[in-house]
């Protein structure tokens, strides 16, 4: 076997190096993705030691990508698209604007051509696909009307830089500024026909392969790829399937980019957004996640890989001036343009954190520049250095927002108390103002029960809860389950439980119990450590899903876990043995209408 193995160092290199670092900085209290970047940063060419295939790593993260957008497809419908278009669309369009005008600026500035500082300022326009979802996915905010904003202003920036990408070899060799082949189709065309489109011929072609592209999905897509993926399921093998939805999402954005020139990222997002409509889009999503995470940090390699830090030595000044375009005029201008709608101001400051940040279409926009002779390599090293540090900064960005929130929202609400209209007109102000009431208002209740989830357990939990007249509330981060859950008069608060502030709203320490019926033991974990730090006599139940999880559960401070799979056994067993022995209900210690206490040993497994 020859040991010259490129892909296989390039991978076991990346994912070990990845792991020790973001290790590391987990336990400083910074995001993994940090220790992905500085593990690409020791793996790449401009410093000593191992260094990675150049040419592997992008492509590797290339399928992280296309998984991710895959797997948010999935939990993004039609529906959701269409409904965000109205603020999604001018939205990104002013905000693209906007940075590239800036970024232009600054090309000229420094003496670029004029070629050069456009693609300079698009390349700062187009947020990074891994970052802004991977930033909503650990806050939960994929499913709620923010994050449903954010990814469709994510996909119109996606058009609007595959449209660019096609522009710009065309615009280069109109301009004679670079050395640009023309669009193959186009070519393609003049070849056989005489025909030259033009640049307006190159605009209308591109436009009608990414329709063409969107139409053939939405017709047979949303038909095919269902009906195969039911016919795998109905086979019974979990390889099969798990084949499948692999097979899907890869060869369906491949196919959207050679043979329609969409990105692969786009291709991907609407092959999973069409599953969406099938019952299995949940057990896709799960079959898919371990791939998708794991590729997703060979992208954050791969970009630490391309970043030389010799050029924080070299062009502070121009780096700065980058990162002030990157994070703070995007984040300005996407902030202004949400409140113009009249968004919420939470909506508003989560769009903004998340479009600060550049990534994955800006390596492309900046190979491209480079390649025809438009933009310099100095231009292509800052926007490195800018997306690098924009992606290391982002976290920090949420986090000040998180904090700027309450202020901002009880500034307005000071401007509107200071008004010398009418109290009636005051209150009629209060109600029309954007805001929102369950992430601001703390809940009055005391002496009642939290439920974290509203899902097919949690819906189980409220209802009974309901029904005997206890006072509850329900922590969810589902804008349709919240609706839902309002429009039974039950009380709810918009967040994610492990956010201190979340449980703070809920009254935690006037609480006389907690139960938390979402499915993530992780998330669990964190959340169990809170209460008992802030009401240590308040009684927590949690589920589980295996007896390592009730190991767990108990050990940060649970008195009651429930592990689901025992209840179930044990209420087959006590139905089976009333028909064949005419017994009395079955016993082994833990009835099947009993719950668990964690106080006894974990149970056995079945």
């Amino acid at each position: 076997m020859p040991h010259d193995t490129p892909l296989i160092s390039t991978i076991v290199g990346g994912l070990v190096l990845a792991f020790i670092f973001g290790a590391f900085a987990h336990r400083l209290r910074m995001p993994p993705l940090v220790g992905y970047l500085i593990a690409g940063v020791l793996v790449g060419p401009h410093t000593p030691g191992y260094v990675a295939d150049q040419s592997l790593a992008p492509e590797l993260a290339e399928i992280g990508v296309i998984l991710l957008m895959f797997g948010v497809g999935l939990h993004f419908s039609l529906k959701d698209l269409l409904s965000v278009r109205g603020i999604a669309v001018p939205g990104a369009i002013v905000q693209i604007a906007f940075a590239t005008l800036l970024g232009w600026g600054l090309g000229a500035f420094m003496g670029w051509s004029t070629g050069g500082s456009l693609v300079f300022g698009l390349a700062l326009s187009v947020a990074s696909t891994v970052v802004l979802l991977k930033a909503l996915q650990e806050r939960r905010l994929v499913e709620t009307e923010r994050g449903r904003i954010a990814v469709g202003w994510l996909i119109v920036e996606d058009l609007a830089m595959v449209l660019a990408l096609v522009l710009i070899p065309a615009a280069a060799s109109i301009g004679g500024e670079g050395h640009a082949p023309v669009e193959p189709l186009s070519a393609g065309l003049n070849r056989l026909f005489g025909l030259d489109l033009g640049i307006g011929g190159m605009i209308a072609m591109t436009l009608v392969k990414v329709a063409l592209f969107v139409a053939l999905m939405l017709v047979f897509g949303r038909k095919l790829i269902p009906w195969t993926m039911h016919r795998i399921a109905h086979t019974g093998s979990r390889e099969l399937f798990r084949l499948g939805v692999l097979a899907i999402a890869l060869g369906v954005a491949f196919g959207a980019a050679k043979l329609f020139g969409v990105s692969l990222a786009l291709g991907a997002f609407f092959a999973g957004m069409v599953l969406a409509e099938s019952e299995l889009s949940h057990r896709a999503a799960q079959e898919s996640l371990p791939l998708r995470d794991a590729f997703a940090v060979l992208f954050f390699v791969s970009v630490g890989m391309l970043f030389d830090p010799n050029i924080l030595i070299d062009k502070p000044l121009p780096i700065l001036a980058t990162i002030f375009i990157i994070v703070i005029g995007k984040s300005v201008a996407a902030f202004l343009i949400v409140l113009a709608f009249k968004k919420p101001l939470g909506t508003a400051l989560t769009i903004s954190a998340s479009l600060g940040q550049i990534g994955e279409f800006s390596f492309i926009l900046a190979a491209l520049g480079v390649e025809l002779g438009l933009l310099p390599e100095e231009g292509r090293d800052l926007i490195l250095a800018g997306a690098i540090i924009s992606i290391i900064l982002n976290p920090l960005l949420f986090f000040l927002c998180d904090r700027m929130r309450p202020l901002l929202d009880g500034a307005k609400r000071e401007d509107v108390v200071a008004d010398p209209a009418p109290a009636a007109d005051a209150i009629a102000a209060q109600e029309e103002m954007p805001r929102e009431d369950d992430e601001v208002h703390p809940t009055a209740l005391s002496g009642h029960a939290i439920l974290v989830g509203y899902g097919r357990v949690g819906s189980i939990v409220g209802q009974n809860l309901k029904s005997s007249a206890t006072p509850f509330l329900v922590i969810e981060d589902s804008d349709k389950r919240i609706g839902e859950l309002k429009a039974q008069g039950i009380e709810t608060l918009s967040g994610n439980a492990v956010m201190g502030e979340t449980l703070d709203l809920a009254n935690l320490a006037g609480a006389r119990s907690i139960a938390i019926a979402i499915p993530n033991a992780f998330e669990a974990c964190r959340i169990i450590e809170q209460a008992r730090s802030v009401n240590p006599s308040i009684l927590i139940v949690a589920r589980a899903h295996s007896d390592a999880e009730v190991d767990e559960l108990r050990q940060y401070g649970a008195d009651t876990v429930i592990m689901g799979e025992r209840e179930i056994a044990l209420g087959m067993v006590d139905r089976l043995a009333q028909v064949h022995h005419e017994s009395v209900p079955y016993e082994d210690g833990h009835g099947p209408d009993t719950i668990m206490p964690t106080d006894d040993p974990p149970p056995e497994r079945e």
